[in-house]
């Protein structure tokens, strides 16, 4: 073949080299008046004239055929319009095969002169001149061949490097990796068309060259073959030319089919390329490169997109969105959709692992099925999926509410008894502007939640008035820094004092420590940020735990300051702790083993904690009791039934619910609630504390009534304890020797939650 007359490479960077082979053939034939070189398509390639008539281009045309077709013919004489001679002799490789054309026209002759018009009397003067550059021709060729082969294996190397996931220049803004694949295939292989098909992933690409727009009913008429015919080959499929009964039908394209194989060997659909019927064949080295083409989208569909369910996983889905809300050109609302499958784990124990499988499965295949134009969704963890949804709030829920009911028909009858299959969905509008994308999802989360606690098989939207969703929403936000303020000990403690009444007996001076979480900055995040989600999130037991090991830690280098039992320390756990098998013996061993007196601490469970777990409270009181430490019942007179309990329990302190010391002063039934309280715990010899005390009207007021101690801002407000304990050595000796602030009380010592 004769090298493009554009193309930039070594075999045509100058056409004007062959004009000597004009200047011989003029020498050699002198009636010639011009020369022009055609190549084995008919095409022009070079002429001596700066124009061609149309004669010209129609002879050299209509005598190809003869060319083609007679391997052993020279070339023949034609005449042109005006009785011009033109000489076309054909330029043939060493395969014989037609390389060009050249055509010498001369100048008319007379009859007499037949002889010299003759073609092979002509051809016997130009042979010399034919023959060099049919060897320059020759050489030209294969230069530009190897140019091309060069070339070619430069760009397998490309591809092969390449890791397709940039975005092209032509492609559309946030194409995905995939894209990036067919567009690879579209260039590289020179396609008019690629696409890449996967059902169970819910998967159809289509990319074209940017001659023509994508041919989508091409691929619509030729998917269920395309698929067909990757599932029976394991290896790629070459159809240059289609039989009559092909089940393809005509079409104008030559075809690649290449497989989809995952690693575990199962296909999964279909890498197809077509190339225009008038283009190239495929060979061998374009089955070899739309193999890698496949391996390379066979390793982004598997590491993006869940094996289980079909949609994306989890990191996938995180990129997806951010690309989703970054388009400004796109939709300017996103809803997002927090789903769980409800109780999937009973599915599991009662059918086995594969049916719950199964379920997600379809969960996932409906979810494909039905999500709108624009959506996506993935497989989050286990039983939980999240969606995000071009729309509104309201269109959003509407959608929720229809997959609810979908699932539903899912359930079937598995042997004796009835699958019964339900998901409950939290909806939330997605903050697009929130720092942390999953941050803004986690209001989805949050109303999903909801709607398992509501009864689940349920719908529940996020709404930032409604209370209980706001609290959950501050919970999941604050739940990840809690753990890793519990795994770095990122806490601190603080005291606040607790003063005993005029007329206390025996008491001695006590403190209240409050737990606060240190935050990034070094700042205090008070527990009435953190502790909800600790108990929503059962993280109390580690914090629980924490709190002793912390205080003993503080308290150790004091130890013999403190064995005068100038104060005590009262140490506050949660219902959760009680309700941890090993907490029991966690406490006792660690007084035990701190060096310091168990008189020293007075261990506080609130009300309904007890009340909850009456058994396993009681246990361990007496245990500790046993030990000598003290007991306390925190927020007293909150519980049910309490009164009926309290004469089991070996308490040695009930600290009266701050509720009812705040209403004291106008409240009656308050007031009858703090005398109360107070009358029967002394009859009992059990210390009374009120909490709240705000101001110095109520305290006066809860002392009349009868109450041993008081605890709030008009009393003291909290100071870090390490700044408490560096002031203990006065403390306790003003202790011992004055009967004022701090006299007879108890330095109980109590970590509020």
């Amino acid at each position: 073949m004769i090298p493009p007359r554009n193309e930039n490479t070594p075999a045509a960077d100058s056409w004007d080299c062959f004009e000597p082979y004009v200047q011989l053939v003029r020498s050699l034939l002198p009636r010639a008046s011009s020369v022009a070189l055609f190549d084995a398509k008919g095409e022009l390639r070079w002429s001596s004239e700066t124009s061609i008539g149309p004669d010209l281009l129609n002879v050299v045309d209509d005598a190809l055929s003869t060319a083609r077709t007679a391997p052993d013919s020279a070339g023949q004489l034609r005449v042109l319009a005006g009785n011009l001679p033109v000489y076309l002799c054909w330029l043939r490789d060493d395969a014989l095969r037609l390389l060009a054309v050249v055509a010498v026209v001369c100048r008319a002759t007379g009859e007499q002169d037949a002889d010299a018009r003759s073609f092979s009397f002509a051809y016997s003067l130009l042979r010399p001149a034919l023959e060099c550059l049919r060897r320059d021709l020759v050489a030209r060729a294969a230069i530009y061949e190897l140019h091309r082969t060069v070339s070619a294996r430069d760009k397998d190397l490309e591809l092969l490097l390449a890791d397709g996931t940039a975005d092209h220049p032509t492609a559309e803004s946030g194409a995905d990796d995939l894209k990036g694949i067919l567009q690879q295939a579209v260039e590289h292989l020179r396609c008019s068309t690629a696409a890449l098909l996967v059902p169970d992933k819910s998967i159809t690409l289509v990319r074209s060259n940017n001659e023509r727009p994508a041919d989508v009913q091409l691929i619509a008429r030729t998917h269920r073959q395309l698929l067909s015919m990757a599932q029976l080959r394991r290896d790629p499929v070459i159809i240059n030319k289609l039989a009559a009964n092909s089940s393809l039908g005509v079409m104008p394209y030559r075809i690649l089919s290449c497989p989809l194989r995952s690693l575990a060997g199962r296909t999964m659909g279909v890498l197809a390329l077509f190339r225009d019927e008038i283009g190239e064949d495929f060979v061998d080295r374009d089955a070899r490169l739309s193999d890698i083409l496949a391996r390379k989208a066979v390793g982004i569909i598997e590491s993006s997109y869940d094996a289980l369910s079909g949609l994306y996983t989890r990191p996938a889905f995180e990129q997806r969105v951010r690309g989703a809300v970054a388009d400004k050109s796109g939709a300017r609302h996103w809803s997002a959709l927090y789903i769980d499958v409800d109780q999937l784990h009973v599915i599991n124990d009662n059918f086995g692992m594969h049916v719950g499988d199964t379920v997600l499965g379809q969960l996932g295949e409906l979810v494909r099925a039905r999500l709108p134009r624009g959506a996506f969704g993935a497989r989050i963890s286990g039983d939980r999926f999240a969606l995000l949804l071009p729309t509104q709030l309201n269109d959003a829920e509407r959608f929720a509410a229809s997959l609810c009911q979908g699932v539903e028909k899912l359930g079937t009858t598995h042997g004796d008894s009835r699958l019964h299959i339900s998901i409950s969905v939290g909806v939330a509008l997605l903050d697009s502007a929130a720092g942390e994308l999953m941050h803004s999802l986690a209001a989805a989360e949050t109303a999903c939640k909801a709607a398992k606690d509501r009864g689940r098989n349920r719908v529940e939207v996020y709404h930032p008035n409604d209370a209980s969703l706001v609290r959950r929403f501050d919970d999941i936000n604050i739940a990840g820094q809690l753990r890793e303020a519990i795994d770095a000990g990122q806490f601190r403690l603080d005291a606040q004092l607790i003063l005993p009444f005029a007329g206390a007996e025996s008491a001695r001076p006590h403190y209240e420590l409050l737990i606060r979480m240190i935050d990034d900055e070094g700042g205090t995040i008070g527990p009435d940020r953190f502790m909800s989600a600790a108990i929503r999130y059962q993280l109390m037991p580690s914090i629980d735990r924490w709190v002793l090991d912390k205080a003993i830690e503080m308290l150790r280098p004091h130890a013999q300051l403190l064995a005068g039992k100038a104060v005590s320390f009262a140490i506050n756990f949660s219902g959760q702790s009680l309700n941890d098998a090993s907490f029991p013996d966690f406490i006792l061993d660690r007084i035990a083993g701190s060096g310091l007196d168990p008189e020293l601490f007075c261990f506080e469970l609130t009300e309904n904690a007890t009340i909850a777990s009456i058994e396993r409270a009681e246990s361990l009181m007496r245990r500790l009791r046993r030990l000598g430490c003290g007991v306390a019942l925190d927020d007293f007179g909150t519980g049910l039934s309490s009164l009926a309990y309290l004469r089991q329990l070996p308490v040695t302190m009930l600290k009266i619910d701050g509720s009812f010391v705040r209403d004291v002063l106008k409240d009656p039934r308050a007031e009858s609630m703090v005398r109360a309280i107070a009358q029967l715990a002394r009859s009992m010899s059990i210390a009374t504390v009120g909490e709240y005390v705000e101001t110095e009207e109520i305290r006066a007021r809860i002392a009349t009534l009868g109450v041993d101690y008081g605890q709030g801002f008009a009393i003291g407000r909290p100071a870090p304890l390490a700044d408490l304990l560096a002031e203990l050595p006065l403390l306790v000796s003003a202790a011992g020797t004055s009967r004022s602030l701090n006299e007879s009380g108890i330095v109980s010592v109590e970590f509020v939650h």
